[in-house]
């Protein structure tokens, strides 16, 4: 069974690292101001969704190969992508759905309370999504061991937590302006890196029936 899991968290690893990557392109386009309303939005909304499905399919994989004694830690990291799952998913949906076609009719005041702007409804609810991601990734750090392949996941893993204060404030900070965004930079790397890291590992662990500490 392990061997099966082993190409399941291959793939949608590298499916999450792919939409990830793709959604680091288009949010620079919208930034750099070469993409535009309402095709920034499409994408940048349609990417991010894509992510979710894949790396939350990465991290049940990850919980399967884990031996027992450390499942603790990845139990808790699959709860924490499971919020963070539940929460951007609503909210890419509900864009994509709703408030782009409404927008596009010209009832963008009908669905105003819906639309995701700083600090409104839909923000908070990706805040807590990507929060819940940075600590997803925290908690999976015991799992990996500090030696071999397994120490450069467990740094692209703790990386991504790290960066997870920067996200809140980020989101939070009082005066939102496109200045406080570029904080969330790092994101951009660590993100997609640790998502690419954990498919690789999988990789090198196909073949196998074992656990991945075993």
């Amino acid at each position: 069974m392990n061997r099966n899991i082993y190409k399941i968290g291959f793939w949608f690893g590298i499916a999450a690292f792919g939409s990830n990557a793709a959604f680091v392109v288009v949010q620079t386009l919208q930034l750099l101001r070469i993409l535009s309303y309402p095709f920034d939005e499409i994408f940048i909304y349609g990417f991010s969704l894509c992510i979710v499905f894949p790396f939350l399919l990465e991290m049940l994989a990850l919980h399967y190969v884990t031996p027992d004694d450390k499942k603790f830690w990845s139990h808790a990291a699959l709860i924490f992508t499971i919020i963070y799952s539940v929460f951007v998913t609503a909210n890419y949906v509900v864009q994509l759905a709703t408030v782009i076609p409404m927008t596009l009719k010209g009832a963008s005041n009908q669905v105003s309370i819906l639309i995701q702007t700083p600090h409104s409804l839909f923000w908070d609810f990706d805040a807590i999504g990507y929060i819940s991601m940075g600590f997803a990734t925290l908690l999976a750090v015991p799992v990996f061991k500090k030696q071999g392949f397994q120490r450069w996941v467990r740094i692209s893993f703790l990386a991504n937590a790290l960066v997870t204060p920067l996200i809140a404030f980020v989101y939070f900070y009082p005066e939102f302006s496109e200045r406080i965004l570029l904080l969330g930079i790092p994101w951009a790397i660590t993100a997609p890196m640790a998502m690419l890291f954990l498919a690789i590992m999988f990789k090198k662990n196909l073949g196998t029936e074992k656990n991945i500490n075993e």
